[in-house]
């Protein structure tokens, strides 16, 4: 590989904005990416994947380049340096490069890579809690699995297309896919490539989901004509999933705490073809009230420490505090009891989050389970998934009928 200075000096600046400015990492990327419209496909891609992967491997590759935050630009270089050696990339004779320990770069690597934390590179709080919460076995093989690049997952939309068919328009589009078994709707994309641009995206065909994600809906057991809640819903990836599982028929009440959130599912379900959609802003507990004891089903998608996702977001393992998992168990347990009483009496209410420690999952259910609000509920079934048992991002399932 050779490496382009304009494309290496952008992946330095998208770090500096990441390590030391604190942004988040695809919203740097969106931005780095709009400075130079001369740029193709492939330098794109190497912009994006070189910062995700740098973002990735933060604390081994700082360790080894013997840096420290907030980090210079002349130590920002070094970083990138450890990249190119451990990756074999032949180092340009570029002055910010110059005098790189090729030779103790790669020793330091292997003393590293004995130690479980520097390897998957993660903080110490949060090695110890993955071990604490999984036992060493699991977590040693789920941090590795969580570390791996994500795969992008499609989700036929099938209010207007067939899986079959959505495979064909793409790759008449020169986009190869491979059918996911196990996962009715799901194509998976042979190479990476810009779907959005696409004009099955622009008519709707499809929305990009990961295929653990796409398990959620399904698990609620939806049927047209029904009243469906979706209480955490964002910007609608699973509510566009149960109007198509509905098959447009019924009320489906998309709620959430953040109205520009609902926006972006308007938009969204425009796009599908998805009529039975209303949004509703939780902006008091009247919203809530006024359901009380009227929904068929509720999903509670609920806001999490997203350890299960770390694959596309690599930036959380350092974002997140425990503190942040103290704070959002609560909430958990808030939503649990507040919003479980939209359920109607035989109705059925699915939590799930997309995070693999018990202590947000299936301790949750049970301490809702024990409590008042919880009396007249029956766990049905619950699922762990797991990044390194399926292969997709680490979620958490738990469904449950109203007596």
């Amino acid at each position: 590989m050779r490496l382009h200075r304009n494309l290496v000096f952008a992946v330095i600046d998208a770090l500096d904005l990441i390590f030391n400015e604190k942004q988040y990492a695809d919203k740097v990327i969106e931005k780095v990416l709009r400075l130079d419209k001369r740029w193709g496909a492939r330098d794109r891609g190497f912009i994006a994947e070189t910062t995700y992967d740098i973002v990735r491997w933060k604390r081994l590759y700082t360790t080894i380049a013997e840096v420290n935050e907030p980090f210079s630009r002349p130590n920002l270089f070094r970083i990138f340096a450890v990249w190119c050696v451990l990756r074999g990339i032949r180092l340009p004779d570029w002055k910010q490069l110059e005098e790189t320990p090729e030779r103790r770069i790669k020793g330091r690597f292997d003393e590293l890579s004995k130690i479980r934390k520097y390897r998957e590179s993660i903080p110490d709080w949060l090695d110890e809690l993955g071990e604490k919460a999984l036992g060493d076995t699991l977590w040693t093989k789920e941090i590795k699995a969580l570390n791996k690049r994500a795969d992008v997952i499609l989700r036929t939309n099938t209010l207007k297309i067939d899986l079959a068919g959505l495979q064909g328009v793409l790759a008449a589009e020169e986009v190869e896919t491979e059918v996911l078994k196990g996962y009715p709707d799901a194509l998976i994309l042979k190479e990476r490539k810009n779907v959005f641009t696409t004009e099955a995206f622009k008519k709707g065909y499809f929305e990009v989901q990961d295929a653990s994600s796409q398990l959620v809906a399904p698990y609620l057991d939806v049927q047209p004509g029904q009243r469906v809640v979706d209480a955490c819903a964002g910007a609608g990836g699973k509510t566009l999933h149960l109007a198509s599982l509905m098959q447009n028929k019924g009320q489906l009440i998309a709620l959430d705490i953040y109205e520009s959130k609902l926006k972006k599912l308007k938009l969204r379900a425009r796009r599908n073809g998805v009529h039975n959609v209303e949004n509703r802003v939780i902006d008091s507990n009247k919203v809530i009230k006024k359901l009380h004891n009227s929904a068929d089903r509720v999903l509670l998608d609920a806001p999490c420490s997203g350890l299960g996702v770390i694959r596309r977001n690599p930036d959380t393992k350092w974002k997140l505090e425990p503190e942040f998992i103290e704070r959002i168990k609560q909430v958990q347990q808030e939503i649990l009891q507040n919003y479980s009483k939209m359920v109607k009496t035989g109705g059925k209410m699915v939590y799930a989050t997309c995070s693999v420690l018990p202590e947000e999952n299936s301790q949750q259910v049970q301490t809702f389970l024990s409590s008042e609000a919880g009396q007249s509920f029956k766990l049905v079934k619950e699922q762990n998934i797991y990044a390194s048992e399926h292969g997709f991002d680490g979620f958490y399932m738990a469904q449950m009928v109203k007596n």
